[in-house]
């Protein structure tokens, strides 16, 4: 069962032998005409410099950045988003504006806001409710471009709440009936769901709509599709059917160099081929 969606490569887990601002020029080499990125700088607001040189790197490569993440803190160091964190909530709120005003300049309309950990002293409660008010400030900013803000269930981080579609879907309802906010969308990353133990044929047969963005990783190991055991062509063939007409990103770590990772994707089916 095979699907006609396009795909995009995550240039921050894939082509990482490489220095960051020559991946996209990578991605477009073999094949791709789109790419998304987690935050790629070190701190939450960087320099202008640092932002040209960003953006330069995407525009010069001639693809399309189609995802971005907001500063998540230090995600080798466990960090997983700042969103419900009290301590640091002002720093996700100074990064919205940088992240979205680089989407705005490069026309990306996605941005990937991830939730937080649970925090020893602090209620869960105390951090939901400044989570989804958050939410709702990226949302609010992210709207003036006509983009969307994202947000997914995560694997492998114990105090990372969200953990199923339906800790999102519910995340995503709170922000809307406090805040108005429309333009919050699940991400779909159907690796973490299957990990996580969720149904996730039963999240595409019930919730495609909800699904704004999609990434795929095989497991167990995270590795490419095929070497693991998850039904993903299938799966992306149901979404396609119910109407999912988004992107499909590559988030998954090479099993040996990330060109021979792409094998299994048809060259006509990586995006420049069909664009």
């Amino acid at each position: 069962m095979s699907h006609a969606l396009r795909h995009a490569v995550n240039c921050s887990i894939l082509f990482t032998e490489l220095p960051l601002l020559e991946r996209p020029a990578a991605a477009r080499e073999a094949g791709f005409g789109a790419v998304e990125f987690w935050w790629p700088f070190a701190e939450a607001v960087p320099g202008d410099a640092s932002v040209d040189g960003f953006v330069a790197a995407i525009r010069d490569a001639e693809v399309q950045l189609v995802g971005l993440n907001f500063f998540a803190g230090d995600m080798p160091g466990g960090d997983r988003g700042l969103a419900s964190s009290p301590k640091r909530s002002g720093e996700f709120r100074d990064n919205v504006d940088v992240t979205v005003g680089i989407g705005e300049r490069l026309g990306c309309r996605a941005f990937n806001a991830l939730y937080g950990n649970r925090e020893d002293g602090v209620e869960a409660r105390e951090q939901d409710e400044l989570a989804v008010e958050n939410l709702a400030l990226a949302a609010r900013a992210a709207e003036r471009i006509g983009a969307t803000v994202l947000v997914e269930p995560v694997s492998g981080a114990e105090r990372y709440p969200l953990r199923t579609a339906a800790d999102v879907l519910g995340v995503i309802d709170r922000a809307r009936a406090a805040y108005g906010v429309q333009n919050l969308g699940l991400l779909a990353d159907l690796y973490h769901l299957a990990v996580n133990g969720d149904d996730v044929d039963r999240v595409i047969a019930e919730h495609t709509d909800r699904i704004a963005h999609v990434q795929i990783a095989d497991a167990p190991g995270r590795n490419e599709p095929g070497t693991g055991s998850l039904p993903l062509e299938a799966q992306l063939a149901a979404l396609e059917a119910n109407g999912y007409s988004g992107w499909v990103s590559l988030e998954y770590k090479p099993a040996t160099s990330t060109n021979d990772s792409f094998s299994w994707l048809p060259l006509q089916r990586r995006g420049l081929a069909t664009s």
